[in-house]
């Protein structure tokens, strides 16, 4: 599961310049939310990756398109 996590931070610090404590808080939530999808039981890695990145992105607003500047004009 470490593996999976550190990807997903790398891959994450690459799309958001955040401060070392908001990465830590960002890790410690995708933690808990990986966790619970395998206690769940999901085992695919590449999946739970992909999970990890969207939940990250939700939290952070960056998939709202509201959020991100788009008005629809």
């Amino acid at each position: 599961m470490e593996a999976v996590i550190d990807r997903i931070m790398m891959t994450y610090d690459l799309l958001t310049n955040r401060t070392a404590a908001a990465s830590a808080e960002a890790r410690a939530k995708v933690t808990d939310y990986l966790t619970t999808l395998m206690e769940a039981g999901e085992k695919d890695t590449h999946r739970l990756t992909v999970c990890g990145l969207t939940y990250l992105r939700e939290l952070d607003g960056s998939s709202d398109p509201v959020k991100a500047g788009f008005t629809g004009l």
